[in-house]
This record gives structure tokens, C-alpha cells and sequence, in this order.
């Protein structure tokens, strides 16, 4: 069968180091590509724009958040911040006649400064500390963005994101500004997976498993602690202005709260820490298990089947939801991305007794 790995022989080093060295996984793989880019002629453009386009930016933004928490173990509760920091700088660098291209790098770069410049706090302390330091650019960047009115208008401006292009493509119609998004999240699940595999990626893990052993066997600590922060800051201030221009098409400083911030964290705890498909299924839970817990809610209410009271009826998806979440840090701590990779393993060695579950 195809997904078993029965007849697979690596004899070469280029073979055994690919990223999908097993065949079924690239199907898989080559699949999901087909389908991401027939999505626009597949779906409608409410599903596309409503659904689809968001849960691409903010896995994005949880495989940046991935890098930081869950390779190189460093804490970030304050990760809307940086996003928020990355659109603004896009948006007011596009108003000034920069290119949208250079208007992306110059936000990852100003986010990725003003990230590191906190991440800095990771060099003295850990662990709670840690939360607290990210803690407080969320709620300093927060206090900047409504106070000072030359970067957002006011506490109650919205900032309108530009006419642009993008590598010649004008971004108006939904099939261009998904195509950027899918694009982008392309590009940073490719990068998140050769740095897991790289020399670089090996000392992050050390560096988050114990740092003290790490510097024993000659690893710069200091050094990789800024390299996570500035890495994992730039890819998600870009994802910020992706965000801006793809999805909203418009800034609000209530875009970018705590909210957001403890929204992304789940994203990589329930998906599961270090794991690059765990992002994807983490912001999906995260982002339409409520949509659909409170649609299945209405539609029994509707039929007669849930007779409650209307407060109750509002707060049955979040519990629900709630309930969800608990399940599957109970019955799989390593989160969704463990249990795929639990039945992927199965597959593999099936119908055979010796899995590697």
C-alpha cells in the first residue's frame, strides 16, 4: 500500500533528509497544494474570504508564534502586539508611496526590532517573568497605539489600508488578496520546517530544553534567545500586515488586544508546541469550532430539539467549546498534531502489531 513503508530504501543521504521522505506524505502534501490553489474556483467568495483567507493568516501567525514557544521555548503572551506593530509600519509606509513588497519587509523589521528589544528580558529571565515582560509590550504597544495619534488616528480611528499591488498584481478582488495570504503561509511553513531541520533549529531545542547544558556544550544562548525572538517577531509582524491588507482591509487598535494574543497562544497549545501542522489545526479549532458550535446550537434550537433560555443558549457553544478544549489536553497533552501523528504511525506499519504508537 502506499502508506506503508514497505519497500521504501534510502540509500542516499538527499533521500533520507527531505522533508516528506515517505511517498504517502507527499501526496498528501502535493494534494493540499492542488487544493489550496483551485480554493477560489471551488468555493464561494464568502467562504473564501470569511473562512478560508483568515484561518491561512493566523496559522501564519501561529507557526511564528510556533518558532518562539514551541522550538525555542521562549514564553510570548503579547504576540498581538507585534502583529499590530507590522501593520501599522505596513500601511503608513504604503501611504508614503513605498511599495507593498518593501512596505512587508520594513513592518517584519520594525516588529522584529521592538520584539527583540523585550525579547531581550528572555536573557535574565524565564518562565513567568518571562510572561509578564511579553505582558507588558502587549499593553505598552495597547496605550501607544490609542495614545499617540499619528500612528493610529485616535482611540477610535480606523486606518484605511491603501490601493496596492503586489509582484504587479493589483490586490481588489478576493482571488488576489487569498493568493498573497496563501502565498505567504507557503513560504513560512517551508521555513519553519528547514529550521527545525537545521543546525540552527538543533540549538534552539537545546536551548529550550535546558539552556544551562546548552552553554555547557558550547552553544551561545544569548545569541539564539534574540535570534527566536527576532526571527519569530519579523515573520509575525509581516503576517500583521498580511492580515491588514488581505483580511481586514482596514486597523483598529481593537484588531490587536490581549485578546488576540491569548487566542494565538491557544492556537499553539491546543495544536501542540513545535509542531508545524498543529499550527494549521490549532487556528482552525480555534477559529471555527465556535463558528460551528454556535451554528449547530441555533439550527437545534430552531428545530424544537434545545429548548433553553436565550442566555443560556449563548453561552452553550463556549462551554462546549471550552469542554473540547480540556478533552484533548486530557486525552492528548501533545496536542492535535500528536494525534494525527499517532495515526499516521499507525498507518504506516499496519496491519502489523509492532506500531509506534
Amino acid at each position: 500500500m502506499f502508506y506503508r513503508l514497505s519497500g521504501i530504501y534510502h540509500t542516499r543521504y538527499q533521500t533520507a533528509r527531505q522533508l516528506w521522505p515517505i511517498p504517502a506524505d507527499r501526496y498528501q502534501i502535493y494534494f493540499l497544494l492542488v487544493l489550496g490553489l483551485a480554493a477560489p474556483f471551488i468555493f464561494s467568495n464568502f467562504y473564501l474570504s470569511s473562512y478560508i483567507m483568515p484561518w491561512l493568516i493566523l496559522s501564519a501567525a501561529a507557526l511564528s508564534l510556533t518558532l518562539l514557544m514551541g522550538i525555542a521555548g521562549q514564553l510570548h503572551f503579547g504576540f498581538a502586539s507585534v502583529m499590530a506593530i507590522g501593520a501599522y509600519t505596513s500601511i503608513h509606509l504604503t501611504r508614503a508611496g513605498v511599495p507593498l513588497e518593501l512596505a512587508l519587509l520594513g513592518a517584519g523589521f520594525m516588529s522584529a526590532l521592538i520584539g527583540s528589544i523585550f525579547g531581550a528580558a528572555a536573557l535574565r529571565v524565564k518562565g513567568l517573568y518571562l510572561v509578564m515582560a511579553t505582558l507588558a509590550m502587549q499593553y505598552l504597544v495597547d496605550w501607544t497605539i490609542v495614545n499617540v495619534p499619528i500612528i493610529s488616528g485616535g482611540a477610535q480611528a480606523t486606518l484605511q489600508t491603501p490601493a496596492t499591488t503586489f509582484l504587479f498584481v493589483a490586490l481588489k478582488s478576493d482571488m488576489a488578496r487569498y493568493y498573497l495570504a496563501l502565498l505567504w503561509v507557503v513560504f513560512i511553513t517551508l521555513l519553519i520546517l528547514n529550521i527545525k531541520r537545521s543546525s540552527i533549529g538543533r540549538a534552539l531545542v537545546a536551548v529550550r530544553d535546558k539552556d544551562y547544558a546548552a552553554a555547557v556544550i558550547g552553544i551561545n544562548v544569548v545569541r539564539f534567545k534574540l535570534v527566536a525572538f527576532f526571527t519569530s517577531s519579523f515573520l509575525g509582524g509581516v503576517t500583521g500586515a498580511i492580515l491588514a491588507f488581505c483580511y481586514y482591509q482596514a486597523v483598529t487598535p481593537e484588531q490587536f488586544n490581549f485578546n488576540i494574543s491569548v487566542q494565538l497562544v491557544a492556537m499553539v497549545l491546543v495544536g501542540g508546541l513545535g509542531s508545524v501542522l498543529g499550527a494549521y489545526l490549532g487556528a482552525g479549532f480555534v477559529l471555527l469550532v465556535p463558528i460551528l458550535l454556535t451554528n449547530a446550537v441555533i439550527m437545534l434550537s430552531g428545530m424544537g430539539w434545545l429548548d433553553v433560555s436565550t442566555n443560556l443558549l449563548a453561552h452553550i457553544p463556549l462551554m462546549i467549546y471550552g469542554a473540547l478544549i480540556v478533552g484533548f489536553l486530557l486525552f492528548e497533552p501533545l496536542g492535535l498534531g500528536k494525534i494525527y501523528d499517532n495515526i499516521r504511525n499507525y498507518l504506516l506499519v499496519w496491519p502489523f502489531r509492532h506500531s509506534k504508537l
